[in-house]
């Protein structure tokens, strides 16, 4: 079967297109027929070997597969799997979806509703999980609260602004120019430009503030929180000294504060894939596809998510 796969780390230039060994199913898991999977920074980061634990762990040396939103139909169970069966169109986590096949978890994966599509259900898993339990178990979003999402057009960010709107929440989104009328049809009150103004330095206060970009410290964004507000960042520097400074300085900060700082790392939970899928199917919420590309350019699909401009999701498909 074909797969991408890299062997060193770097850029996307690393990825290649290999014939690899078909694999089998374990006790507890799922082969999965793959249709299509989404792209994620993640992806990027274990593309890259950063932090460098990443390349001890995952051996400097060898192949090494890429992709984990997945979405497409049971090949095959193992013995201890009772919830799938072969035919099955499923969506879900995986490690090595950009492929034809890989397996799965049995409680990895969710049935895909038959009013989404596989690229639709491909976009789910990570950016869905993240900006649903950012906002449900971090925020505890309610009917009339002020919230603001920086980076409003990526892939966490379009889903957040449509639920945030969905639970009842006043939705300000923070965008490019060039998406200001995207995140205005996601359902955004208002839409702030960056380019523009500074939303840090506006007159508004916000009950929440998602940081979906990685650019506005809690030190900065306490001005426009309200006095219990919260600060959840979902993104952070992509440099791992970057980072941590951006987290310590934000936490101990926040230990003197009256505004809060919660970091959100999305779990994934099965029935939280079932409501993504409900949600999505009950017009709540609309998958964002900015491109899609075939398997065999997998690697110019990474190169597109690396420039940072991507709307809503990257999605690679599998004929």
């Amino acid at each position: 079967m074909r797969a991408i796969v890299h062997y060193g780390f770097g850029t996307p230039d690393v990825l290649h297109v290999e014939d690899v060994q078909k694999p089998a199913p374990g006790d507890a898991q799922v082969l999965i027929r793959i249709r299509a999977a989404s792209l994620n920074p993640f992806d990027l980061g274990i593309i890259k070997g950063k932090p460098y634990i990443i390349r001890l762990i995952l051996g400097l040396r060898k192949q090494k597969r890429v992709g984990r939103d997945v979405a497409g139909v049971v090949e095959a169970v193992g013995k201890k799997v009772t919830r799938f069966q072969p035919g099955q169109a499923v969506f879900g986590c995986c490690v090595g979806s950009l492929a034809e096949y890989a397996t799965a978890g049995e409680r990895n994966l969710a049935s895909k509703p038959d009013q989404l599509t596989f690229e639709q259900a491909a976009s789910l898993p990570i950016a869905g999980l993240t900006a649903l339990q950012a906002l449900r178990d971090r925020v505890k979003v309610k009917p009339g609260q002020e919230v603001l999402i920086n980076g409003a057009a990526g892939g966490v960010g379009t889903f957040a602004v449509q639920m945030a709107k969905s639970l009842g929440a006043h939705v300000t989104g923070v965008c490019s120019t060039r998406n200001v009328d995207l995140v205005r049809s996601l359902g955004a009150d208002r839409v702030i430009d960056y380019t523009r103004d500074d939303f840090t330095r506006g007159q508004e206060r916000y009950d929440a503030i998602l940081e979906c970009v990685g650019n506005r410290p809690f030190s900065e964004c306490r001005r426009v929180l309200k006095p219990r507000g919260i600060h959840v960042p979902i993104a952070s520097p992509k440099e791992f000294s970057a980072m941590m400074s951006f987290m310590v300085q934000s936490t101990v900060q926040s230990w003197f504060a009256s505004q809060k700082f919660r970091i959100i790392l999305a779990k994934l939970r099965r029935e939280d894939m079932i409501r993504l899928g409900e949600i999505v199917s009950s017009g709540k919420c609309t998958p964002v596809i900015d491109r899609t590309y075939p398997l065999s350019e997998g690697r110019e699909a990474m190169r597109y998510l690396a420039q940072g401009h991507a709307r809503g999701k990257v999605i690679v498909t599998v004929p």
